[in-house]
């Protein structure tokens, strides 16, 4: 599960602790005597930043080419000179939560499942059989995750990773319609990928995912990957590892899809629902929220909390990319967003 504990540990982790040690850049680590190659080795996959180092265990960077276990010590050593212990009173760890955000779904009914959004510093998964609009769904948080919300929420850009051939700017295109905002300036704010079958390129792709957060902090606010078994179906060991990072280290919100999968162990149980995601406890660890999703009647949804640290297991029946009720009802917070748009 390697690649789900890398993501997780990359992306969320300087809301929690003091922001001038947590975006230091490692190359202030040759006032401790690192020198610069060895710097570049800790780049190449994607560890930009000193907390990296402390969020990355000592058996994973002894794996860098080049790295032996002495150079490894000297690495942590120095990196341990620059960062607090990690300690925090729950005081100081509640206010630095009220950093966070939620982007939100474009579906009030299913907004209200999650308790007002995709959280960032959180992966939510979304898992479900073929037609239950997952994609959909990915598409629709392209736009709204761009767009100004509650609580002081600026809206930003998106990385959308491609693993199954499924994205379509003019899906966005007509779910921007929906929002009343320009066609252009929201296909701007997205940085698309396609990814191979090469393991090599998606660890790759998911590096510069790494660099890109360092170099803009804070204008990221939400990675999605559809589908995130997809994506290392094919010769990559560790999944998820680098998307469950990446959330640790900086604050944006992380989506992913999954499929599903027949339960060969359901035949002897008495299980509602034969099947179940795919990457069992793999996928589990990584992900903090995930949600079913299935069929209802006509172009229904339901969604249903299948896992969340906050929220109960409950669900909502919605159309993704909807708001579900009549323009002249919706919150101001919407109308707020076309007028950002269109500013």
């Amino acid at each position: 599960h390697m690649l789900l504990l890398n993501m997780d540990m990359r992306l969320f982790g300087h809301v929690l602790y003091p922001q001038e040690s947590f975006f230091q850049n490692i190359d202030t680590l040759q006032k401790h005597g690192l020198n610069m190659a060895d710097l570049k080795k800790l780049k190449s996959v994607g560890i930009c930043i000193v907390k990296g180092i402390q969020m990355t265990i000592r058996r994973a960077l002894c794996n860098i080419k080049g790295l032996s276990e002495a150079k490894v010590d000297k690495i942590k050593e120095a990196a341990g000179k620059m960062l607090t212990k990690g300690f925090l009173t729950a005081f100081e760890y509640s206010a630095k939560r009220k950093q966070l955000f939620r982007v939100n779904t474009g579906s009030i009914e299913f907004d209200k499942l999650l308790g007002g959004g995709m959280e960032s510093m959180v992966i939510t998964e979304a898992f479900g059989e073929f037609r239950t609009d997952k994609t959909q769904l990915s598409h629709t948080v392209v736009i709204t995750a761009q767009l100004p919300g509650e609580d002081g929420y600026t809206g930003g850009k998106v990385i959308f990773i491609d693993t199954e051939n499924t994205f379509r700017p003019d899906r966005l295109k007509d779910i921007a319609d929906r929002f009343n905002v320009d066609h252009d300036a929201v296909l701007d704010n997205v940085l698309y990928a396609r990814v191979s079958t090469s393991g090599e390129h998606q660890m790759e792709l998911l590096d510069f995912v790494a660099a890109k957060f360092h170099e803009e902090g804070g204008i990221f606010k939400l990675l999605i990957i559809d589908s995130i078994m997809a994506l290392f179906r094919v010769d990559f060991s560790g999944r998820g590892e680098l998307a469950e990072r990446q959330q640790k280290l900086y604050n944006v919100a992380v989506f992913v899809t999954n499929r599903m999968t027949a339960d060969p162990g359901a035949g002897m149980s008495f299980q509602a629902d034969p099947k179940k995601p795919i990457g069992g406890h793999i996928l589990a660890h990584g992900s903090t929220t995930r949600i079913s999703l299935k069929k209802g009647r006509g172009e229904l949804r339901i969604g249903k909390i299948f896992d969340s640290p906050d929220m109960p297991e409950n669900e909502a029946t919605f159309t993704p990319g909807e708001l579900l009720m009549p323009k002249s009802e919706r919150p101001s917070w919407i109308h707020h967003w076309a007028a950002f748009f269109k500013s």
